[in-house]
C-alpha cells in the first residue's frame, strides 16, 4: 500500500508555496510637485476666481461696461462757427420746386485719345427753388384803402425766384471716367474746381428749369390767397391783388 503524501514532501497536487521574504521591497513615492508648480497653480485658481466674479458682477449689470479700446474713435476739431452777416428778410416764400438733373460732363483735348486724356462725370443732382415776393420795395401808393367800403388795393412786385440750393444728400455721381494721363494727375494734386463746376453746372440746369415751370403762376395765387385771408380777418370784404410786370 502507497503511502500517502504528507506536508512535508510536495506533490504535483500540492505545489511548494515559496517562503515570503521577511522583509518587503519599499513602494517608490511618487514625485511631489515643485514649490514654483505649486505658485502657479495658486495663481491660475485666483485669475479664473477673479474672472468669473467679474463676468458674473457684469452679468447683473454691476460693474460698469468698458469701451473696446481698439474701437475707432472720431475727434469733432471743428472751429466755433462765425456769424458773417445777418439780415432781416421781408419777402414771403409762396412757392417752391423740387428738380433733379443729369449732368453729364464731358472734357477731352483734340487729336489726343480719349484712354490719355479724358474727364467724364455723370451726376445727379437734386435741388430746391423758391419762388417768393418782395416787400421791402413797396411805395407808398401800392395800398390803397377805403375804409367804408372796407376795400384794399394792393399792388405788389412780380414774383422772383432763388438760385437752386442742392441737396447733396440726394446728389450723388453715377460715373467718373479719366483718362491715364488724368488718373496720374490726379494721384499728385487734386483739383476741386472740376467738383465745383459740376456743382455750378447743375445749379445751373435746375434754375433754369425753375423759370421755365409754373412756379411763378402758383406763387402769385399763393400769395393772392394769403392776403385776402389775413385781410379778411381784419374786417375788408374785398381784396384786389395785382402784380407788377417782370
Amino acid at each position: 500500500m502507497a503511502e500517502s503524501p504528507t506536508p512535508d514532501h510536495p506533490t504535483s497536487e500540492y505545489p511548494a508555496v515559496p517562503d515570503r521574504p521577511d522583509t518587503a521591497e519599499p513602494t517608490p513615492e511618487q514625485p511631489r510637485p515643485s514649490g514654483f508648480a505649486r505658485l502657479l497653480i495658486f495663481v491660475g485658481f485666483v485669475f479664473a476666481l477673479i474672472v468669473a466674479s467679474c463676468l458674473g458682477l457684469r452679468a447683473m449689470n454691476v460693474l460698469p461696461t468698458f469701451d473696446n479700446p481698439f474701437a475707432e474713435e472720431t475727434t469733432d476739431r471743428s472751429q466755433p462757427v462765425l456769424l458773417q452777416s445777418m439780415r432781416d428778410l421781408q419777402r414771403y416764400v409762396a412757392a417752391d420746386g423740387t428738380f433733379q438733373v443729369i449732368v453729364d460732363l464731358q472734357e477731352n483735348r483734340d487729336n489726343i485719345p480719349d484712354f490719355l486724356i479724358n474727364r467724364r462725370t455723370l451726376f445727379v443732382g437734386s435741388g430746391t427753388v423758391e419762388t417768393y415776393v418782395d416787400f421791402s420795395g413797396l411805395s407808398g401808393d401800392a395800398l390803397k384803402i377805403d375804409e367804408e367800403k372796407k376795400t384794399i388795393e394792393l399792388t405788389l412786385p412780380a414774383p422772383q425766384q432763388s438760385t437752386a440750393a442742392l441737396d447733396m444728400e440726394r446728389s450723388y455721381v453715377v460715373a467718373e471716367e479719366r483718362g491715364l494721363f488724368n488718373r496720374i494727375g490726379d494721384a499728385f494734386r487734386d483739383d476741386p474746381g472740376k467738383q465745383q463746376q459740376v456743382y455750378q453746372l447743375a445749379q445751373q440746369r435746375i434754375t433754369e428749369a425753375a423759370r421755365a415751370s409754373e412756379l411763378d403762376k402758383r406763387a402769385r395765387e399763393n400769395t393772392q390767397r394769403m392776403l385776402e385771408s389775413l385781410f379778411a380777418r381784419l374786417g375788408y370784404t374785398t381784396v384786389t391783388v395785382s402784380f407788377a410786370s417782370p
